[in-house]
């Protein structure tokens, strides 16, 4: 029974990451619902922060409420740009290139986000390169062949394949214009979806950073959202100049923002910060090639996007160079254990002293008592004896 709970436990952040890669997943066909409906992506994002904010608050305070750490200036500094960068700045960047190119496309644009974090996470010294160990060359294969894969997923197309006998186009194309063949515009979708990589392993890094010195993953993930409904906000206010953008209604819109807001951006940035401070910045980017796998399939079923060979083969690479990183990561993992234990023991020395008085003592007098101490590091047994003295002698 203690096996069985010590697999649970071990499986438990990749099921946690599986949990929120289908939440992801879901949030891209969303987006993309609401944005062919005519909603602009600045107010969505503002709306879903603002959702997350009134979602990790309250959770926060309270869950959090006899031992949240305390709050410095440092910390609120950091979650400024934790807000910047993995909130407002990277969502606005990754659903402006969604709303260019298809959410397939978008996807695996966003699938550089573990070559970008392994690269940072190098440069910031959170992990190491070891090209030496079998451990790092499979990290850094697994990366490339990842990287691989999605840009052969983007740019090779091949034999069309209809796995489906049915398609479910719940688009309307044309519109708002969001849907057109343009390459100038997904040109331009390409380098805000790789915008929005280096934000987002940016935030990794700045998250990793957070959760060590503030190790409330309610409390960080609410200050987040804070500061990221209030950049956002504004900067909404300032570029979107209709403001009947800013009514929702009992529409797709308010579906949209509302699930992105408390599900995505709430619960699943917490459980990624969860991730985060346990795993490291890498094990948490590494399971984002899941999300392509279930945007391509639900994008090829119900938006009516084309798969093609050339999309099958790059999933397959993609989800190979996962599981190459994440061996590579869990044997690094499992190394640096086995060294804290054996340090641990090593700085750990026990004494075992058995003393054993003669019965015959009195308890007033001292007189004739014999007592034998047993030195069990040394093997040698001494017997002293004391006459009315105090003095004790030590082994």
């Amino acid at each position: 029974m203690r096996d069985i709970r010590k697999v649970v436990h071990g499986l438990k952040p990749a099921m946690m990451m599986l949990m929120v890669q289908i939440a992801f997943a879901s949030v891209n066909v969303l987006y993309k619902f609401a944005i062919n409906d005519g909603m602009s992506v600045r107010v969505l994002t503002a709306y879903r922060l603002i959702f997350a904010a009134a979602t990790t608050i309250p959770l926060a305070l309270i869950f959090e409420r006899k031992n949240r750490p305390q709050l410095t200036w440092r910390v609120v500094f950091m979650s400024f740009f934790c807000g910047l960068f993995g909130g407002s700045l990277f969502q606005n960047l990754y659903f402006e290139s969604l709303a260019l190119i298809s959410a397939t496309f978008a996807s695996a644009v966003y699938n550089l986000i573990p070559a970008v974090t392994f690269i940072l996470a190098v440069s910031f010294g959170y992990e190491r390169l070891n090209f030496q160990t079998a451990a790092g060359k499979a990290k850094v294969l697994g990366t490339i062949t990842g990287i691989g894969g999605a840009m052969l997923l983007t740019f090779l197309k091949g034999v069309e394949i209809n796995i489906w006998t049915f398609h479910i186009n719940l688009l309307h194309k044309g519109k708002n214009g969001t849907l057109d063949d343009n390459s100038g515009s997904k040109l331009l979708g390409i380098f805000f979806g790789l915008g929005s990589c280096f934000c987002f392993a940016l935030w990794l890094i700045i998250q990793a950073k957070m959760s060590k010195e503030y190790q409330g993953h309610y409390s960080s993930t609410a200050l987040m959202s804070l500061m990221g409904a209030i950049q956002a906000t504004l900067f909404a206010l300032c570029v979107e100049k209709d403001l009947s953008q800013w009514r929702l209604g009992l529409s797709i819109r308010l579906l949209t923002s509302a699930y992105s807001g408390i599900v995505a951006s709430g619960i699943m940035v917490i459980v990624i910060a969860w991730c985060v401070g346990i795993r490291g910045p890498l094990y948490a980017s590494a399971f984002n090639p899941l999300m392509l796998v279930l945007v391509a399939i639900a994008g090829s079923l119900m938006l009516d996007e084309n798969l093609y060979l050339g999309s099958v083969i790059g999933a397959i690479l993609i989800m190979i160079g996962l599981y190459m990183v994440l061996w590579g990561k869990s044997k690094e993992t499992k190394k640096e254990t086995h060294l804290e234990i054996t340090s641990e023991l090593q700085e750990i020395q026990v004494v075992v002293t058995s003393t054993i008085v003669d019965h015959d003592c009195s308890n007033n007098n001292n007189t004739n008592c014999k007592s034998i101490i047993v030195d069990m590091d040394n093997k040698h047994e001494y017997d002293n004896s004391s006459k009315g003295e105090q003095e004790g002698q030590g082994t």
